[in-house]
């Protein structure tokens, strides 16, 4: 049900949950929420900053098939128009998993911690663009760096609208991160990552995000991006407030290879994706993996799961999914013994079946 395993079957009717743990179970498995991804930068070879319907829909069928039932196109910085463009060609459904709004992770972003950000293409906190980017599709989320000159009218714009701010791509200080936490920053895009390292002194954004009960925070845990340990750490500090992304690039689910991200081309090997001065470029991971791996270091599968889908929920502002309740959408994913997944629904409708 919610956060907790009860033994038996999930009744739907009509697209939505009506009854969970029925007396007799008639089926095998474990039923969980669809999983929800907040940070999608591609999948399957596709780069969502510049892709079409057709390129949606192949993102949207590839991600259903990891047990993700609804996701974020993540857009990196870029030139306005880029932007403008990529936020347009972003459909509101239609393709398979559902499209929750955008993720702008970018361009207000620090120069100090780019990624594999174009630094060329960064801007200073602007609420006129701020505005033109809003009115032209549906926006979830907003990246910003809450340390610059500007960065809190943005996040005045971005909170009565009703958007997510999320902190990140930031060299804030703990002092700057608390500050921009009162002012109604509510999150951290893809924890000590892309952000000032803490010390014994300055804990910096991460750790502030961590003391703090009224912050979630998301990570991904590929085990690449975050050392095992600093997983564990920031799950006891934070579990129940942890919410697992990909930060998939184009490169996700397609092996290694040569791949373009928001126009730079990126490298998949062994797993892991870099950009052309080999640092981190996104990731090839899926939320299932995710999932393994936070379980495979200690963490209760039901906690696990829940930072796949109610967590994340929650950071998006839809408490309508990411709970197997009556009356949520009858979005699911049903997983054997060996966390393989076998089934999924969306809206009630089996949309993959069998092993994948």
């Amino acid at each position: 049900m919610d956060r907790t395993f009860v033994p038996g079957d999930v009744a739907i009717d009509g697209g939505a949950i009506v009854e969970v743990g029925l007396a007799s179970s008639n089926g095998s498995g474990i039923a969980a929420p669809g999983f929800i991804d907040l940070q999608v930068n591609g999948f399957a070879g596709v780069d969502l900053m510049a892709t079409d319907h057709e390129g949606y829909v192949r993102v949207g069928e590839a991600l259903l098939a990891t047990g993700t039932t609804a996701f974020q196109p993540t857009f990196v910085t870029a030139p306005e128009s880029v932007l403008l463009d990529a936020l347009r060609a972003m459909p509101v459904g239609g393709i398979g998993a559902r499209v929750l709004g955008a993720h702008l992770e970018g361009p207000f972003l620090s120069p100090r911690r780019t990624g594999v950000h174009d630094p060329s293409h960064l801007s200073a906190p602007d609420v006129a663009l701020l505005r033109r980017l809003l009115d032209v599709a549906p926006v979830s989320q907003m990246t910003v760096a809450p340390e610059l000159p500007g960065a809190f009218e943005l996040v005045d714009e971005l909170v009565a609208r009703g958007i997510t701010v999320s902190a990140g791509h930031t060299d804030a200080t703990a002092a700057e991160a608390h500050l921009g936490f009162d002012r109604g920053i509510t999150t951290v895009t893809h924890l000590f990552n892309a952000m000032r390292p803490s010390t014994s002194r300055d804990p910096s954004v991460g750790f502030a995000a961590l003391a703090r009960h009224d912050v979630l925070v998301q990570m991904i845990v590929d085990l690449h991006h975050v050392a095992p340990d600093t997983v564990r750490v920031a799950w006891n500090a934070a579990g129940g407030r942890l919410a697992l992304v990909t930060d998939a690039a184009p490169a996700a689910g397609m092996g290694d290879g040569e791949f373009v991200l928001g126009g730079r081309r990126i490298e998949a090997e062994d797993g892991v994706v870099r950009g052309p001065e080999g640092q981190l470029a996104g990731s090839a991971l899926t939320m299932i993996e995710a999932v393994r791996n936070l379980h495979s270091l200690g963490v209760s599968l039901e906690a696990a799961l829940a930072a796949a889908s109610a967590v994340p929920a929650r950071i998006a502002g839809r408490p309508d999914l990411g709970r197997l309740v009556p009356g949520a959408p009858a979005d699911v994913v049903v997983l054997d013994d060996r966390l393989e997944i076998r089934q999924v629904l969306v809206d009630g409708r089996e949309r993959v079946g069998g092993r994948s």
